[in-house]
């Protein structure tokens, strides 16, 4: 029996975590044992609901509990060892992680291998990035810069770049915003865990695309967000608000959803911005890619259409230049761009004056156009050819498609069988891919593999899919294919 103290400083949703965690790992708690409905937990408990589910997602992320879809939550299965060490560490007597840093810790990574050849989605070509021009702006700035670049000035942004941002932004996107909306920040991740600590509560409930993008799963998360599945499929997006718990956030990726590649139809920007405003809710706008459509005119971003101040929109450099430059950008309302400073400031959350000059510059001199429209012809050439490659070698077990935008393409496998197994093949292969499932946070995930063509030349192309191809037949000569996926 579960007892929580109402006169203890710890909170009662850290209490409940503590007591679950713990029943858990001392194996009082047994795997395939299904807790009590949130609502009926909290009833005996004498707490809210929200404080109950809380602590259920928090367990759920760590992979103590399971999600099983249409019987509620299970404790999961963990290996002997594992709870022998926790075990063991707990005995030490160290301070532990907080609830947050514990779901923060949990959280999956999908990161490329060095070494690996990596067809990992939204990696750019790097070898085509004008570097000697860009050491030339470097030098330019470290050279003759005053004192102001060397400081602690312009926490959200050097303003020359966040004035080149919000023209650029209006010219391309049709966003409505000046220069004094736009924080500069220290990438995607970096915007996201901002907009997590400006905008989320624990326990709120945050609408989150699925298959979505596993970063801004991470973030809401371990803000302590309840995510709710927002679905999305060949048809688009499913926008029936009226099964769904009223949402204080929803995120979205709608000029290229993130993994899948459609675009959202104007009418349904439309709606998603009325059913914000009916539940007093933020929208999250990723325009991580944007810059890479192919075929037809881009829709404006949903930040441009919105009337009440509920779009934050956001985007990146990493996709368009480099990842390692570790720059990107919020725009936000302007009621909010004070809030937003303060808590750029407080979190360190800015990058570098040194590069935010020379980027400034990059973009103002005409260099960005220039590789921008290089990429864009590059990037459609290259998926033409990955494409059918791919359906020469690959279409006994894989089924892929063009796209009309961004830098990946999903692969559906033409058996039963399941992504995490043909991943681990092809890392033994020396090829690097992300699993379809891992961009899903309910039950059950779909399986396939996203597939980045953008940043892998011609040979290395070859040599990839040939790898692939060897790894899909030892995953078949093993009997990986006769096995059905699994539900979580």
């Amino acid at each position: 029996m579960l007892v929580l103290d109402r006169e203890a400083s710890v909170p009662m949703h850290r209490q409940l975590y503590e007591k679950l965690r713990s029943e858990i790992l001392a194996g009082r708690l047994k795997a395939d044992t299904r807790l009590p409905p949130t609502r009926l937990m909290a009833e005996d408990l004498g707490v809210s609901r929200n404080t109950v589910i809380s602590t259920y997602d928090a367990l759920l992320a760590e992979g103590y509990l399971e999600s099983r879809s249409g019987s509620g939550t299970w404790v999961a299965t963990l290996p002997a060892d594992a709870v022998t060490a926790r075990n063991a560490l707990d005995k030490t007597g160290a301070p532990s992680l907080s609830s947050r840093g514990l779901r923060m810790a949990k959280q999956p990574r999908d990161r490329t291998i060095p070494g690996h050849i990596a067809f990992h989605p939204g990696y750019p070509e790097i070898k085509s990035f004008p570097f000697s021009t860009w050491a030339r702006l470097l030098k330019r700035h470290t050279r003759y810069s005053q004192e102001d670049l060397y400081g602690y000035h312009w926490v959200t942004g050097h303003p020359r770049l966040k004035a080149a941002i919000a023209e650029y932004l209006q010219a391309s996107r049709g966003v409505d915003c000046g220069p004094e909306q736009v924080i500069v920040v220290n990438g995607t991740q970096a915007a996201l865990d901002i907009l997590a600590r400006v905008l989320v509560d624990e326990g709120d409930v945050c609408w989150m695309e699925e298959p979505g993008y596993i970063g801004a799963q991470n973030a809401l998360l371990s803000a302590g967000a309840r995510l709710v599945p927002l679905p999305v499929g060949r048809d688009g997006w499913s926008l029936d608000d009226e099964a769904r718990p009223a949402p204080r956030l929803i995120f979205v990726t709608p000029s290229c959803q993130w993994p899948l590649g459609c675009v959202m139809r104007m009418e349904d920007r439309l709606r998603l911005l009325q059913i914000a405003e009916r539940h007093d809710a933020w929208i999250v706008e990723d325009d991580y890619d944007s810059e890479y459509r192919f075929r037809g005119r881009p829709i404006p971003a949903m930040q441009g259409l919105d009337k009440s101040g509920r779009v934050i929109y956001m985007g990146t450099f990493a996709k368009t230049l480099f990842p390692s430059l570790r720059i990107g950008f919020v725009v936000v309302p302007p009621h909010l761009a004070d809030g937003f400073k303060r808590v750029a400031s407080n979190t360190g959350h800015y990058p570098s004056l040194l590069l935010q000059a020379a980027l400034a510059d990059f973009i103002s001199e005409g260099y960005f156009a220039t590789h921008l429209r290089r990429m864009r012809r590059l990037y459609a050439e290259r998926q033409k050819v990955f494409v059918s490659m791919c359906h020469r070698s690959l279409n006994r077990w894989l089924f892929i498609e063009e796209s009309d935008a961004g830098m990946q393409l999903v692969g559906r496998f033409t058996q039963a069988v399941e992504d995490e197994t043909l991943w681990a093949a092809a890392q033994k292969q020396g090829v690097n891919f992300s699993p379809l499932s891992r961009q899903f946070f309910s039950s059950p995930p779909e399986q396939g593999a996203i597939l980045g063509y953008a940043g892998i030349d011609l040979k290395a192309m070859r040599e990839g899919i040939a790898c692939l191809r060897a790894a899909f037949i030892d995953a078949e000569n093993s009997g990986a294919f006769e096995k059905q996926p699994t539900s979580g």
